[in-house]
């Protein structure tokens, strides 16, 4: 069986304080709390704005042994720039500060918006420049712009692999070439539960999963029942062991190689302060949640 992690996607949400957060629990010590809940988040700030050496260090003090942080990969990237002249910015994006989450850096998240068409040699030609470990990642960040300066971080504790996932917004995806490129490079295709607006599949790509459940039936507000948590559950168990569900939705049915999987599985269905109580009965179905600290809700474990 692969490492499964289940987490949440950010943690910084007005509507979690009282809920999620007890009451009484200072904001300055929400991810500590959160961190200590689940055991993985993802990291989204990074998509709307480059991140600072500082908070990463921060964030990685924070955190328990053990805990993995995803990052979410910026958006001007792949929504302003649209793959297109984007050596600078990836070169910024890696400068400013991933490698201080050291053993705590998971995978790059990468999201194209439903605009986006799927053009082969563009997207092979970006799947071709992402790094596959720290010390790519570390030549390129190097490439970084003067901008940077004062605010990048140019430095790895060791060499490290690095994973990349891919979430798809539009239908011109559905394209066994696009399944080729991912398992050619190695990167993953995100099964994005999105409540029917979007592309689902699950085909395997990689040597680990990735997961974003948005909402079942309402994108980003409504929860998961009992019985949806169960069919996850026994998906993720599948996965990773190596094996893939009967029912399993794919663009290319040619089968995967059998091997363990890692999975990462984050909810997105913030709105409603869904996603931290969703993934945490997702982790008790997975007998996950011994060695966590904190209880939602609850003061107990929590710093004051």
């Amino acid at each position: 069986m692969g490492a499964i992690r289940i987490g949440i996607s950010g943690w910084r949400y007005a509507p979690w304080r009282g809920d999620f957060y007890p009451e009484g629990l200072v904001q300055k010590h929400e991810l500590h709390f959160a961190s200590r809940a689940v055991n993985s988040i993802e990291i989204n700030g990074s998509f709307y704005s480059l991140q600072r050496p500082q908070s990463y260090a921060s964030w990685r003090a924070q955190t328990p042994d053990g805990f993995v942080f995803s990052v979410k990969a910026p958006r001007f990237i792949t929504h302003i720039k649209r793959l297109r002249d984007i050596q600078a910015p990836l070169a910024n994006f890696l400068a400013s500060g991933l490698f201080c989450l050291e053993e705590k850096l998971g995978p790059l998240l990468w999201q194209f918006p439903p605009t986006f068409a799927f053009d082969p040699a563009l997207f092979d030609d970006f799947l071709a420049q992402l790094p596959m470990d720290t010390e790519a990642a570390l030549a390129l960040a190097r490439g970084c712009e003067p901008r940077m300066e004062g605010r990048s971080h140019l430095h790895i504790d060791r060499k490290r692999p690095l994973r990349h996932a891919v979430e798809i917004r539009n239908q011109s995806f559905v394209d066994p070439l696009f399944i080729e490129a991912l398992r050619r490079h190695g990167v993953a295709l995100v099964i994005a539960d999105t409540a029917g607006k979007w592309p689902f599949f699950e085909d395997l790509t990689a040597d680990f999963l990735y997961l974003r459940l948005h909402g079942a039936e309402k994108l980003y507000e409504s929860g998961y029942t009992n019985e949806a948590l169960d069919r996850w559950a026994e998906r993720i168990r599948l996965w990773g062991q190596g094996s893939q569900p009967g029912d399993a939705r794919l663009i290319d049915p040619s089968p995967p190689r059998r091997t363990k999987r890692d999975v990462y599985c984050y909810f997105d269905n913030d709105v409603k302060v869904r996603a931290p109580y969703d993934a945490r009965a997702l982790l008790r179905r997975l007998d996950l949640e011994e060695g966590l600290q904190t209880t939602p809700g609850r003061m107990e474990g929590a710093r004051s």
